[in-house]
């Protein structure tokens, strides 16, 4: 069912647990994983000109690191790639490129007025991925139910 996993990165934590759970299905079904991570090319283009330089360089060091350690808890070889650009745009574009089943990636879970502020990269993918996509939230930003709490009223 799933052949290609795409695995969008930016090394955050919130991603951390996205890359397991992906991982995790690429290795059930023996799919192949190509993990991607974006510079954020608005961030570039925002900053003053005398360190946008220096900022894309840190942006393409994080990318490379968050790269990394995908390529390091896979075990399996992982196809990687950078590119640059708006994350959703350049995410959904190389699902396109590799012909890909599903495409994984973190999200901090926010909801009303934060998500509508901040925006949400992952929701945007949601949107316009020509592929299923498996969103994740980071673990600590689930809540557990009580252990005292009564089943009926816990959350499932």
């Amino acid at each position: 069912m799933f052949d290609t996993v795409v695995v969008a990165t930016d090394g955050s934590d919130s991603v951390t647990r996205a890359v397991d759970v992906a991982l995790d299905l690429a290795d059930r079904f023996d799919a192949n994983v190509h993990a991607l991570s974006v510079v954020d090319a608005s961030e570039v283009d925002a900053s003053p000109q005398q360190l946008r330089d220096e900022l894309r360089t840190a942006l393409e060091t994080t990318a490379d690191a968050a790269l990394a350690t995908v390529e390091n808890h896979a075990d399996h070889a992982v196809t990687t790639a950078t590119r640059e650009g708006r994350p959703a745009v350049e995410i959904c574009e190389y699902a396109r490129e590799v012909d890909a089943d599903v495409v994984a990636t973190g999200t901090r879970g926010r909801h009303g007025e934060n998500r509508l502020l901040l925006g949400s990269v992952a929701e945007r993918i949601v949107r316009t991925s020509p592929v299923p996509v498996l969103t994740v939230r980071q673990l600590e930003s689930m809540q557990q139910p009580d252990e005292d709490a009564d089943e009926s009223t816990a959350p499932v």
